[in-house]
């Protein structure tokens, strides 16, 4: 497995919310990296939400031009999945929270790249030894599971997969350190340890609201005022997405039993399309 400090090519696999800002993250750190998306749009979508970020960091004095126009020179956004993953010495997958997309996916890079190429998913529930067992040489592959915003957020969580090896959970370890986050290990078992505990808040703040116990902002104030939070369970859900967290809610229940179950104010506004910031609506207004 190539150490983490010679990893100068790397291949982003979904140019959403939390793939570009994966993208970002690298380039800022000095590696070429590839973003892809299905279709051109989407992949210049995600570019845009790059340069976008870097200009606000420029705004906050927290990066300069100069690194932000070199970290732009480092991406490349592109539709084309072979030209993507070729060379690279490191995929990092962010495709929708789907074990058969994702399994396919790693499949398909799997039969492309040399055995020693880190794999890894940026999934935050779905098992990742289910996801390994669908490549060839499944030992490289871990989770790296960002959390949004991926250029603000310092934490990783690497997790280790029933067939990972070793050396590919230390380049992981050293790459999250190269990228100045601050990575946990963690075993492949369901929700990991964030999101098995981050959605448990979600999920009961979400019930306490639906029931009229609090509004959304004093729930939210509880928590950040009362707890030390950055922010509020439902505000950090219309981050997220309530259509994702909501999978990941299924998921949960589904392993782990009841106390996952989705609240049905969940459910309806999944439904209703009221899915957060990237709908405009969730618990929260979001002007677009």
């Amino acid at each position: 497995m190539i150490d983490a400090s010679k990893i100068d090519c790397a291949a982003v696999l979904g140019a959403g919310t939390m793939g570009h800002g994966i993208a970002h993250s690298l380039a800022l750190t000095g590696v070429s990296t590839r973003l892809y998306d299905v279709d051109d749009a989407a992949a210049a979508r995600g570019l845009s939400a790059i340069r976008a970020n870097l200009d606000k960091g420029i705004e906050k004095g927290k990066v300069s031009a100069e690194q932000r126009d070199s970290t732009l020179e480092r991406i490349v956004a592109t539709s084309d999945f072979d030209a993507a993953i070729r060379g690279a010495q490191l995929v990092i997958e962010a495709v929708p929270e789907k074990l058969e997309l994702k399994c396919t996916l790693f499949a398909r890079m799997s039969k492309a790249l040399d055995a020693d190429v880190l794999l890894a998913t940026n999934t935050s529930a779905l098992p990742v030894s289910r996801i390994a067992a669908a490549c060839s040489a499944p030992e490289r592959v871990v989770g790296m599971h960002f959390f949004n915003p991926v250029h603000l957020m310092r934490l990783i969580e690497v997790v280790r997969a029933e067939q990972s090896s070793d050396s590919a959970v230390k380049t992981a370890l050293d790459l999250c350190l190269r990228m100045g986050k601050d990575p946990i290990e963690v075993r492949d078992t369901p929700g990991f340890a964030s999101s098995r505990l981050g959605l448990c808040i979600g999920l009961e703040a979400m019930r306490m609201f639906e029931s009229g116990v609090a509004s959304a902002e004093d729930i939210d104030k509880a928590m950040v005022l009362g707890y030390g939070f950055p922010m509020g369970p439902l505000k950090l859900t219309d981050l997220v997405g309530l259509d994702v967290r909501l999978g990941i809610a299924e998921h949960l229940a589904r392993e782990l039993g009841e106390r996952f179950t989705p609240p049905q104010i969940l459910r309806d506004m999944v439904a209703a399309g009221k899915l957060g910031k990237k709908s405009g609506q969730g618990f929260y207004p979001w002007p677009r």
